[in-house]
C-alpha cells in the first residue's frame, strides 16, 4: 500500500486525485494539504510515502515545500506536479529534491504509474527525458565556483563509478551503459546504486544535476542526437 498526501490550493483538484487514488487498492490518501506549510507539516506527521506537490500555491509554494520536507531527512519522496506553462519551474523543483514530475494533464495511469516508480525509489522521468530538461534549463545552473576535482564526493567514486556517473549524466539507460561499457546490466545497477549512495543522490535525476553542476556533461550542440 503506497501512501499519498495530495497538496494543491484548488479543492477540485485535490478531490480528483482523492477520487483516482481511491479507485485503485494498491493507493491509500494519507491526508490532504491546501498550502506549502501545511504540506511541510502533515508529511512530517504522517510521514507519506509520496507527497503529491502542486507548484504555484499562496504563502509557501510548492518547491520551497519540496526543499523543507527532502532536507528533513524523511522517508517522504516529492512528486511535483505542473503545466506546460509552468516548465521553468521544473528544473528548480528537481534542484529542490523532487523525485521527479508530471504534467497536470498526465493521463491517469500515467499519474498512478509515477506515484508507484517514485514510492518504489524510482526517479519517475526517464533518463533521456530527464537529459532533455535540463539541456532546457541549463541556463539556471549556478556559475561552477570549483573545480570538479575539488569535490569530496566526485573524489570518492572510482574511476569506473565516475565514468557510470558521466554515463548517467549524459540520460543513458542502464541498457545503454551496458551495451557502451561492455558490462552487465546488474553490474551497471550495483554501480549506479554505489554512485547514487556516495554522492548522496536519492534517485538518477539527482544524480544527473549532479553531473552538470560540475560540468561533467553539458548540453549537446542543436541538431544533435
Amino acid at each position: 500500500m503506497t501512501t499519498v498526501l495530495i497538496v494543491d490550493d484548488q479543492p477540485l483538484q485535490r478531490l480528483g486525485f482523492r477520487m483516482l487514488l481511491e479507485s485503485v487498492p494498491d493507493t491509500q490518501v494519507a491526508g490532504e494539504a491546501s498550502g506549502g506549510s501545511e504540506a511541510v507539516r502533515q508529511a512530517a506527521e504522517l510521514r507519506p510515502d509520496v507527497v503529491l506537490m502542486d507548484v504555484r500555491m499562496p504563502g509557501m509554494d510548492g518547491i520551497e515545500a519540496t526543499r523543507q520536507i527532502t532536507a528533513n531527512g524523511g522517508r517522504s519522496r516529492v512528486l511535483v506536479l505542473t503545466t506546460f506553462d509552468l516548465d521553468e519551474y521544473a528544473h528548480s523543483a528537481l534542484r529542490a529534491g523532487a523525485s521527479g514530475f508530471l504534467l497536470k494533464d498526465a493521463r491517469p495511469e500515467e499519474l498512478l504509474a509515477g506515484i508507484r516508480a517514485v514510492a518504489a525509489g524510482d526517479a519517475i522521468i526517464a533518463p533521456a527525458l530527464t537529459r532533455r530538461l535540463l539541456d532546457a534549463y541549463v541556463h539556471h545552473l549556478p556559475a561552477r565556483v570549483e573545480q570538479p576535482d575539488d569535490n569530496p564526493k566526485l573524489r570518492s567514486l572510482t574511476d569506473r563509478e565516475r565514468e557510470i556517473l558521466v554515463a548517467v549524466g549524459k540520460g543513458w539507460t542502464n541498457a545503454e551503459i551496458a551495451e557502451r561499457l561492455v558490462l552487465s546490466e546488474s553490474t551497471v545497477k550495483t554501480h549506479v546504486g554505489r554512485v547514487l549512495s556516495k554522492i548522496g543522490a536519492r534517485d538518477r535525476i539527482q544524480a544527473v544535476i549532479f553531473a552538470y553542476d560540475l560540468e561533467l556533461t553539458r548540453p549537446k550542440p542543436a541538431g544533435t542526437d
